[in-house]
């Protein structure tokens, strides 16, 4: 086989020399873009801080919205579920792969017997 040889797939081709090429390229550009850079940085210094039009930056207590209030009207109207739904959710992983074999196991089952 023709290392060289390129592959006409029917929607494109592949040839895996001009995309090598095509990204060391790409690479030689991203690094000359990165050395010719700004080199003042430093680091623990106002740089690192956000810049917010001079203002302090607040607290973030004070400027989180958290989800229950964005989202108060969609759990309101399904509290009924949510009452019975949020204790199922453990945060243990193993839990929720058990949750999601059983759940494909069962609609395995269901469309083997339909």
């Amino acid at each position: 086989m023709d290392i060289l040889s390129t592959l006409d797939t029917g929607h494109g081709i592949w040839n895996p020399v001009v995309w090598l090429l095509a990204a060391g390229i790409a690479a030689v550009i991203a690094y000359l873009i990165w050395a010719y850079g700004e080199s003042g940085y430093k680091r623990g210094t106002e740089q690192t801080k956000p810049f917010l039009s001079g203002n302090a930056e607040p607290e973030k207590g004070d400027v989180h919205v958290r989800g229950s209030h964005l989202y108060w009207g969609f759990t309101e109207a399904l509290k009924g579920y949510f009452d019975r739904i949020v204790p199922l959710h453990t945060g243990v992983l193993n839990d929720y792969t058990l949750w999601f074999l059983g759940t494909t196991a069962l609609i395995l089952v269901m469309v083997g017997l339909i």
